[in-house]
């Protein structure tokens, strides 16, 4: 079984992706973080946003694995180097719509989660699972949340982390991903036809959970 999660950043849906795979015993997929993780290594050889075709290069020849651990947490390996912690540094996450809006960096991307997905049930969450990547997955679910809400969670995870960012930080950054994802030429963010959708606004992460879990046993 194949379960795609969509929404915007802040969504809550890699937390819920990965509370919904660990109940079910599925493999979950970050593909989040395998565009971070390409970011990074771009970044990190100096290569220049705008050189697409050195980028889809470099995707080609890297080695991206995730690791579920049992305890629901995710490892993220970048040519064999645990790079977990890196990816989620501001100047990644500042740069990773850049990357991610190149149509053959997330045609390589694509190819590859589909490729995770297929050896066994899975959770993914992302941008264009449900449309994309596996438009025929088996349930699709498409998490919103006022801006404002999303941005006070994404304030409250990155503090988490230890990271010195303001309000504004986030609010700005978030606004200029929704841009970009969503006006992006191939792949953007949008919801599914056939996807559910979920405002979790108001919500807890139980209540979230279990709304999911309840759709994907009740057929609904």
């Amino acid at each position: 079984m194949i379960i795609a999660i969509d929404g915007p950043a802040g969504a809550g849906k890699s937390t819920i992706a990965r509370m919904i795979a660990q109940k079910l015993g599925f493999l979950y997929i970050d593909t989040g973080a395998m565009y971070r993780a390409l970011t990074l290594k771009v970044l990190e050889g100096k290569i220049s946003p705008e050189d697409s075709n050195r980028i889809i290069e470099s995707a080609k020849s890297s080695r991206i694995d995730l690791r579920n651990n049992p305890d629901g947490s995710l490892r993220v390996f970048l040519d064999n180097k645990d790079v977990t912690a890196q990816i989620r540094e501001p100047f990644v996450t500042k740069s990773v719509s850049l990357i991610a809006k190149i149509r053959g960096v997330r045609e390589v991307m694509s190819e590859l989660q589909r490729k995770l997905g297929k050896q066994g049930s899975a959770v993914l969450d992302g941008r264009d699972i449900g449309t994309v990547v596996f438009p025929d997955a088996d349930k699709k679910f498409y998490l919103d949340a006022n801006f404002k809400e999303r941005v006070n969670r994404r304030l409250k995870e990155l503090k988490e982390l230890g990271q010195e960012v303001t309000f504004a930080d986030i609010e700005t950054d978030l606004s200029n991903r929704d841009t970009m994802d969503s006006k992006r030429e191939f792949a953007p963010l949008k919801k599914a036809e056939d996807a559910v959708y979920i405002d979790t606004t108001d919500m807890t992460i139980e209540e979230v959970v279990d709304t999911v879990l309840k759709k994907i046993s009740d057929n609904g």
